[in-house]
């Protein structure tokens, strides 16, 4: 049965942070692009997350990876697996 828990993959998504105001709470932008099926012209089109981040790590800017996981509450089910690109704002 132990086998089956490895086998599963997770569904991981990438994007920028864009407000880390919340208390272990992070909101990524994930960007997606796709062509139109009549018009021929590719769109873009954003989705925001709730993301866990029990550290606190992430900053406004970042790109970050996370992944689906179970729920922690009404809108948040996703966590912070790492950071890929850090922008430091200090002065």
């Amino acid at each position: 049965m132990s086998e089956n828990k490895e086998i599963k993959t997770k569904f991981v998504l990438t994007g920028e942070v864009i407000s880390d105001k919340m208390d272990k709470t992070v909101v990524v932008r994930v960007e997606r692009t796709f062509m139109h099926p009549r018009y021929q012209k590719i769109m873009r089109s954003f989705k925001k997350y709730k993301v866990h981040d029990e550290n606190e790590s992430a900053r406004l800017g970042d790109i970050v990876e996370f992944y689906e996981g179970r729920p922690l509450s009404k809108t948040k089910y996703m966590y912070l697996s790492r950071i890929l690109k850090s922008t430091d704002l200090s002065h």
